[in-house]
């Protein structure tokens, strides 16, 4: 079968397919969220922290700019003030550390939420397949990856270039300030920038976010060949089912037939219905349907039944009242009870008679039951 086209996979990806692709490691991501959460949690702990910082920057740097000719003749002074100093910067740098680190773990769980896929982690050399990248980038995400890359370039660029025309007259100037004044426009100049950035980069994954989410299920999309494919492994096969129902079915019919010989006696319709009944008093609350059958099977119980010396009495009306009434395994109904008793009572007799002799039995005769279980007159 040829490999279905893009066009072909117009149906939505199923729940299934949905799951298999996040423990495969495919999960919707928006680069253009992760960098704008990163800057921001380095603007924000710029903003709120930028004084300790820049005081314990200022007091590393004149720690580092001072000499003391003990530690300059003592090794071992040294590398403990160059231990000393690296803690320090580590501390300095910790709130702008952690907060950058905390964005760029947050933002991408807000498009795709959280996986731990160990699929991800093995190694696909198709990736560096230089063939299979060239048609990577021909495709219709690649070029749209491309367009946005230009469309963000320009587009910060073209922010940039404005917010610097705009600044031009105050940057010319800090030639002519104080070093102090001119750190502080300097310091003003920057953050109008970044801000600037930053609103430019609002636009921008305002609408990446959307064409991430919606590369992402157009990628995942399944054709119906997929869906009945999938449903046939989730819901298994039609002819593996049948065939398994039709081996259940042979099973539990050999295990009635089993049953058949343990019967007190086969109830007939003649030939159309056999129903085995037994009961054992001690262990039962009332006959129990130990096989039954119509047709083929019914002769089958009959001929079951014969071999095994089990009685078989001709009672047309409560055969088929018994086989529409009752499953295998099962009690009669109560309603039954005095008609099964009169069975099971000449039953009884016929035994009897086998054993210690005595005159003819009668035939057993028609047998009432009541008509509401009949299935031919609730048919009529």
């Amino acid at each position: 079968m040829a490999e279905e086209s893009d066009l072909e996979r117009n149906e939505p990806a199923s729940p299934r397919r949905l799951e298999q692709a996040r423990e495969e490691g495919q999960i919707a991501r928006s680069p253009e969220l992760s960098a704008f959460a990163v800057m921001l949690a380095a603007l924000a702990t710029l903003w709120f922290a930028s004084a300790p910082i820049m005081k314990g920057l200022a007091r590393l740097a004149a720690q580092g700019l001072s000499f003391d000719s003990v530690v300059a003749r003592d090794p071992a002074a040294m590398l403990a003030r160059l231990y000393d100093a690296s803690f320090d910067a580590l501390v300095i740098a910790a709130p702008f550390v952690i907060a950058v680190v905390v964005a760029a773990v947050i933002a991408p769980l807000l498009v795709g939420g959280w996986s731990i896929s160990p699929a991800a982690l093995i190694p696909n050399f198709e990736r560096i397949d230089p063939f299979k990248g060239l048609s990577r980038l021909a495709s219709l995400r690649g070029i749209t990856d491309l367009v946005k890359a230009i469309l963000k370039a320009l587009v910060i660029g073209t922010g940039a270039i404005v917010v610097l025309w705009k600044g031009k007259e105050g940057m010319l100037a800090l030639a002519g300030q104080p070093l102090d004044a001119a750190l502080g426009s300097l310091g003003d100049l920057v953050m109008t920038s970044v801000l600037s950035v930053a609103a430019v980069m609002i636009v921008i994954v305002a609408v990446d976010v959307p064409l991430q989410l919606w590369q992402y299920a157009r990628g995942l999309r399944m054709s119906r060949e997929d869906l009945k494919r999938e449903a046939k492994e989730m819901e298994g096969d039609p002819h593996v089912k049948a065939a398994i129902r039709a081996q259940q079915r042979a099973a539990a019919r050999k295990r009635m037939m089993a049953a058949v010989p343990t019967a007190d006696v086969v109830v007939t319709n003649p030939t159309h219905y056999a129903v085995a009944l037994r009961y054992d008093e001690s262990a039962m609350r009332a006959p129990t349907v130990v096989a039954k059958g119509a047709d083929l099977v019914a002769a089958r119980i009959r001929g079951i039944a014969e071999t095994s010396h089990v009685p078989i009495l001709e009672a047309p009306r409560l055969a088929r009242v018994l086989f529409a009434n009752t499953d295998i395994g099962e009690q009669i109904p109560e309603k039954l009870y005095t008609a099964v008793a009169e069975v099971l009572a000449y039953v009884f007799r016929l035994r009897q008679r086998e054993s210690f002799g005595g005159a003819a039995q009668e035939p057993l005769g028609d047998i009432e039951v009541p008509a509401e279980l009949d299935p031919l007159v609730r048919k009529s």
